[in-house]
């Protein structure tokens, strides 16, 4: 089962209060008190987010955070990648690019399709779309197939 850790589902919380209400800066403990999550976590998720360029802070006594691009740029795939490392089902194509059996994979190319697959349809998810409240009927989200593959003109000599 693909799963992201409990501190990534935090982040993706805090980040989606962050985006709720844009118009001021957050303090670590208020965002604590309004989610509900550990103000140290907060606090962790907050730093991290920051060297990842997802938050910005300020210093001082009305300092605190701000997302560093507004909601609808700030992409879910950004937010996994800053606390988990690249997006990837598989070692093949990991940062190490590999496991042992690499050279002698079928597999490999079709695994890079699930993967392209996986990390486009993170990357349309933006913290606006996560922000938003469930609606009941649920809204479909439509991902070109297009934007999976690369396109080949058909015509052109191999």
């Amino acid at each position: 089962m693909l799963k992201i850790s409990k501190l990534t589902d935090y982040a993706i919380i805090v980040l989606g209060q962050m985006a709720n209400d844009t118009s001021h800066t957050h303090t670590a403990s208020g965002l604590a008190e309004a989610t509900g999550v550990a103000a140290p976590t907060v606090s962790k998720l907050l730093k991290i987010l920051g060297k990842a360029g997802i938050v910005k802070s300020t210093r001082g006594a009305h300092g605190g955070y701000v997302l560093a691009q507004t909601p609808q740029q700030t992409s879910v795939a950004a937010v996994i990648k800053a606390l988990e490392g690249p997006i990837a089902l598989t070692e093949c194509e990991g940062e190490h690019g590999g496991c042992e059996q690499s050279s002698s994979c079928h597999a490999r190319g079709s695994w890079e399709i699930i993967n392209r697959a996986v990390r486009t349809a993170l990357e349309s998810v933006s913290l606006a779309d996560m922000a938003k409240p469930i609606s009941k009927h649920g809204e479909e989200v439509f991902i070109p197939l297009s934007s999976f593959f690369p396109i080949k003109d058909s015509f052109s000599a191999e």
